[in-house]
Parts: C-alpha cells; sequence; structure tokens
C-alpha cells in the first residue's frame, strides 16, 4: 500500500468516526438552542433590548469557546485512561496518582463518586428537557394542542426506553446522518436570519459581555444560570472519547458541531432583534412557518438521539461502577456481537424511565426543567475540572504554576455557573441534588459494606498456610479433578473449602484459592491478567485481573492458564462458593441504617457466579452468616 492509498484510508476512517461522534457524542450539546436563549432571558431582571441581546450571545459565545472548546476538547480530553474518559475512568486515573496518600485516595474517591452519582441526574434531566423542549414546538403550531404537550412526551420516552433492550447497533448507523441533517438545518436557520441582521456578528466581542455584566451585576450573574444550558452535554464529549478516540471528537466539534450552533444562536439573537415578541420560543419561531410541522418531527428525532446517548452513558458508567465495586452487581446484556460497549441494564432501565416520567408529569416544560438541569451538569464540571487537575500535576507532570493558572481560570468558570444555578435549587435544582445524594449514598454504602464483609472474613478465617501444612501432615481422601474456591482473601482458608472439608471429608486433587480482582484501567493487560502462585500439597493461589470495561469471565479465562499443574477441564471442575448473609448490627464501622441498607443490597444483587459467568451446573454454594 502506497502513501497516497494508506492516507487516504486513514482518513476514510477519521471521517467515519467523526460522523458516528455527530451522532452520538453531540446530540445533547446539540439540541441546546432548542431551549437556551429562552431560558436565559426568563431570568428576573434581564429585559429585552439590543443591548442585553449582545451581551446574551457573547456569553454564550465565550461560553462554549472557553468551557467546551479550550476545557473539555483540549484540556480534559487529554486525561484519557488507557482511550477510555468519563467520571470513573478519570477518578481511577486520578486514584493512581495518588497511591502514597491514602487520605489524598479517599477524597479523590468521594469527588469522583459524588460526580458521577449527578451524572445519573443528568441522565434523568436530559431526556425530559430534551423531548419536552421539541415538543413544544406543538404549541407554536397549534396553541390549541398545547394540553397534549406532556402526554405525547411521556409516550415518546416510553417508546425510546422500551427499545434500550435492543441496544443501539441497528440504529446507530442512522444517528450519524439524522445529526449531521440536524446541524445543518439549525445553522441555516441561523445563517437567514443573520444575513438579515449582520450587526449581530459583533457579539462575537467579548467586551459586549462584560458590559452586560456592568449594567445587569447580580442579574446579569443569575443570567448565567441559563447561559450554561449551551454547554449541556458537554461531559458526554470525554465519557464517549474511547468509543471515537480524541481526533474524530475534535475533528466533529472544530469543524462541524461549534459553528453550526454558533450561527443558530446568533441566528436567534437576530430574530430577537427584529421581533421582540418571538422570544416565547425562538428556536420554533426562526423556522418558516411551512417548514415548521417537519422542524418539530426532526427536533423530536435530534432529542430522542440525545437521550440515547446519555442513557448509553448511564449504562456505561454502572458497569463501570460494578467493576470497581461501587455498585452492586446487576444484570448486563450485550446487545451487539461486535461493540462490546453496547450494553443494556434491565433495573437501571427500568428505574431511569420511572424518574424521567416522573420529572415530565413534575415540571411540566422545559423552562422548569432548566432550573434542574443546570445544578447537575455544573456540579459535574467543577469535579471533573478538580480531577484533571490532579492528574496534570501528578501524572503529566506539570508545575504547580501551571496547574494554579489553569484552575483558577477553569474552576472560576465552573464555580460562577454552578453558583447562579444554586439559586434555582428551591425552584427545581433540588431534584437532581436529591438524586446525586440517594445515588452517592447507595455507592458509598456499597464500598464500604464490601470492605467490611471483607474484613470481618479474614478476622475470622484461618491462616491458609498453616492448614495446608497439616493437610500435609494428615492427608485426607482426595477425588479426581479440580475444585474452585472463589474468596476475597487470599491468605486464610476459604469456608467453602472448610465446609467441604468438614462435611463431605475429602478434598480434590487440584484446589484453586481464586480471586477476582479489578484493575483502575479499562482492560488488563495481558501480563498482567493472571497471577499463579503454587502453595504446595496441589494447591495454589490464582488471581485473575480484568479491566473495568470488561465483562469477567471466569471460565473462559481458566481455560487459558495452563500454570496450576494441568489445563483446567470445566467438565472436571466444580466451582464452590462462600454466600454471605449479612446481618445488621450496630458494630462500629457504619451506622445501623446504612448497615441495613447495605444488607438490602446484598439480597438484591446477582450472585458473583452469574456475574462471573460461572456455569450453575458446575457450581456448589455454601452459606455464612456475617456480622457487620
Amino acid at each position: 500500500m502506497n502513501d497516497d492509498t494508506q492516507q487516504h484510508v486513514t482518513s476514510t476512517r477519521l471521517s467515519a468516526l467523526a460522523l458516528g461522534a455527530i451522532g452520538v457524542v453531540f446530540g445533547d450539546i446539540g439540541t441546546s438552542p432548542l431551549y437556551t436563549v429562552k431560558e436565559v432571558f426568563n431570568t428576573p431582571g434581564v429585559e429585552l433590548s439590543p443591548q442585553t441581546i449582545f451581551g446574551m450571545l457573547s456569553l454564550i459565545f465565550w461560553a462554549l469557546v472557553l468551557t467546551v472548546s479550550l476545557k473539555y476538547v483540549v484540556f480534559i480530553m487529554r486525561a484519557d485512561n488507557k482511550g477510555e474518559g468519563g467520571m470513573m475512568a478519570l477518578m481511577a486515573l486520578a486514584q493512581r496518582s495518588a497511591r502514597t496518600s491514602p487520605r489524598a485516595r479517599w477524597w479523590i474517591v468521594m469527588f469522583g463518586l459524588f460526580g458521577a452519582s449527578l451524572f445519573y441526574g443528568d441522565g434523568v434531566i436530559t431526556p425530559a428537557i430534551s423531548v419536552l423542549s421539541a415538543m413544544e414546538g406543538i404549541e407554536v403550531a397549534a396553541p390549541a394542542l398545547q394540553p397534549y404537550i406532556v402526554p405525547v412526551t411521556v409516550l415518546i420516552i416510553i417508546a425510546l426506553f422500551a427499545l434500550q433492550r435492543y441496544g443501539t447497533a441497528r440504529v446507530g448507523a442512522m444517528f450519524g446522518p439524522v445529526m449531521v441533517i440536524w446541524f445543518i438545518c439549525i445553522a441555516l436557520l441561523g445563517v437567514r436570519m443573520i444575513v438579515q441582521q449582520p450587526q449581530v456578528l459583533l457579539a462575537l466581542n467579548p467586551w459586549y459581555g462584560f458590559e452586560f455584566f456592568a449594567q445587569h451585576r447580580i442579574h446579569a450573574f443569575l443570567a448565567l444560570g441559563g447561559v450554561v444550558l449551551a454547554l449541556t452535554g458537554a461531559e458526554a464529549l470525554y465519557a464517549d472519547m474511547g468509543h471515537f478516540g480524541k481526533q474524530p471528537i475534535r475533528l466533529a466539534w472544530f469543524g462541524f458541531v461549534s459553528p453550526a450552533l454558533v450561527l443558530n444562536y446568533f441566528g436567534q439573537g437576530a430574530l430577537l432583534l427584529t421581533n421582540p415578541k418571538a422570544i416565547e420560543n425562538p428556536f420554533y419561531l426562526l423556522v418558516p412557518p411551512m417548514l415548521l410541522y417537519p422542524a418539530i418531527v426532526l427536533a423530536a428525532v435530534a432529542t430522542v438521539i440525545a437521550s440515547q446517548a446519555v442513557i448509553s452513558g448511564a449504562f456505561s458508567m454502572t458497569r463501570e461502577a460494578i467493576q470497581l465495586g461501587y455498585a452492586p452487581r446487576m444484570k448486563i446484556v450485550h446487545t451487539s456481537r461486535e461493540v462490546s460497549g453496547q450494553i443494556f441494564l434491565p433495573w437501571i432501565n427500568r428505574l431511569l424511565l420511572v424518574l424521567v416520567i416522573a420529572a415530565v408529569i413534575g415540571f411540566r416544560s422545559s423552562d422548569n426543567l432548566g432550573a434542574a438541569y443546570g445544578i447537575a451538569v455544573t456540579g459535574t464540571m467543577v469535579i471533573t475540572t478538580a480531577l484533571a487537575l490532579i492528574v496534570a500535576r501528578r501524572i503529566w507532570g506539570w508545575s504547580r504554576l501551571a496547574v494554579a493558572l489553569t484552575g483558577a481560570v477553569f474552576l472560576t468558570i465552573d464555580a460562577s455557573f454552578f453558583a447562579a444555578n444554586a439559586v434555582k435549587i428551591e425552584h427545581g435544582g433540588w431534584f437532581p441534588l436529591v438524586l446525586g445524594v440517594v445515588v452517592f449514598t447507595i455507592l458509598a454504602t456499597w464500598r464500604r459494606g464490601r470492605e467490611l464483609v471483607i474484613r470481618e472474613v479474614k478476622q475470622g478465617g484461618l491462616a491458609l498456610e498453616p492448614f495446608i501444612a497439616s493437610i500435609a501432615a494428615h492427608p485426607p481422601l482426595r477425588v479426581p479433578g479440580s475444585a474452585v474456591f472463589l474468596t476475597a482473601n487470599q491468605a486464610g482458608v476459604p469456608h467453602a473449602l472448610l465446609h467441604n472439608l468438614k462435611h463431605n471429608k475429602v478434598l480434590h486433587e487440584r484446589n484453586v484459592i481464586l480471586t477476582v480482582e479489578t484493575v483502575e484501567t479499562p482492560m488488563a493487560e495481558a501480563a498482567e491478567r493472571f497471577s499463579v502462585e503454587s502453595l504446595g500439597g496441589s494447591f495454589y493461589k490464582l488471581i485473575l485481573r480484568f479491566g473495568f470495561a470488561e465483562d469477567p469471565d471466569v471460565p473462559d479465562t481458566l481455560a487459558m492458564i495452563k500454570q496450576c499443574g494441568l489445563p483446567f477441564d470445566l467438565m472436571d471442575t466444580t466451582f464452590f462458593l462462600s454466600r454471605e448473609s449479612i446481618v445488621a448490627t450496630d458494630r462500629p464501622g457504619m451506622a445501623l441504617w446504612r448497615d441495613k441498607l447495605f444488607a438490602f443490597l446484598q439480597r438484591n444483587a446477582i450472585p458473583a457466579t452469574a456475574f462471573f459467568r460461572i456455569p450453575g451446573n458446575r457450581l456448589v454454594e455454601l452459606g455464612t452468616q456475617v456480622e457487620i
């Protein structure tokens, strides 16, 4: 293959990835023009005048430049965890940089978990506000149909979540072309008005933003709560980096998406200069009347795609949280044979559906949801910036001055957006915060509960090496085959092993003490996949390692290991597992109500054997009671 052909193949693949990124990554931020401008002018004390229109447009433009282009696309996307992005991947990367400081790791985990918890709030509000804002075009086209907006929105959302079980593989190819059409249309709508009011382009000058603040002061600060809606979905650029790579996302943003968004926002501003009454719904009033119904249909499809990206992100983040030990094990369904990242979690899907419908019925309009949306978005932004700064200092080796200056710029912007939205807590901002606190409590309780269980098991167990020595001195009857004992404590004798020896009075000819660990990278390297230690007497210690973006398949991995004496024959291997029955007590460790919450989560989690894909006909489970 000559250089020209290779370059053509490379550019073709880059273009294809960029098209896919437009369909999956930019759906959320791409539908923000539906509600952002209207929400800015809903701020009390911000009158509609040419000066405020120029100031508002300047703030939106420079927010996109500083927060999305510079912070996320240039800075944050450098913090890739072996190609993967997102809050969990960033948290694992930051943890790795603070290995020598347990206290620092603890704070990183707390920040990361709360940021991930706020992402679930984003996952609830995005489908609600996106689809609802698209359906509000019905009111512009036919005011008499206004009572049907909420019911139609609920029906679309039910259909969206019902389709999740089939995955995005079949419709994924449509996402890119549809969103390309969407961005072209909103850009053309903007150009159409900019041509009539070209002076609106003066708002590219940041001076108008400063002037807006000088004139309106506290009201301009509060208007930031609406401006931040133009940035919703910026987190998806980083979260979906592993699917497409940095270069395609950067190419799509700078070359296509960003110009289309800016043209539409400035087109809405030009419309308001011409007709201030258009503030009722500047996006749809930008559309020629004859094209209004097609625009509503296109917007509905675009918002469904935007919602799909966030829902899929919630599935992926939940799998990562399970693998890293912060969430109970759940059923994970793969919806594609080719793409491992396309997964479906039934329990999360049902929970999101209920919460999204509750948000639509409770808030009833995109204006009301706007207050709730900002808190989730800005809270996640602050935490992402803080963790990325830790990575810049500890892993990239930036100087303290460089980190301080970068942090001063980005954290000041993020904190300003968050503070502007904090005043809306009583008007709806409480919703994502409550969701975030609930999810954070569940994640933290599960992690702490598992630590307490492991501690109790270690304290109550026998040391493994003296046990093997006693077996050698007084050998029991051996039976053919292999026994694999799953345990989290490699230094102790598994309870299942003791019970098997006590009640059956036999040992298998080969006994493997198996522990499954999750590493802080998306995929475990081949060299670290497993480690084996022979303990003598046909006993082996075996550790299997999987990345947080992998699905652990223990039988398949065992079949590749030859270091435990003979190759594993699954038909001649029996797996033993002690299933803990949790008893909540008032012992030190966690509050009693958290003990009870952990016991409830433990009872409802799928068994480790199912999660590790261990066949039921090769499994023996023995119960053990653990007090925490």
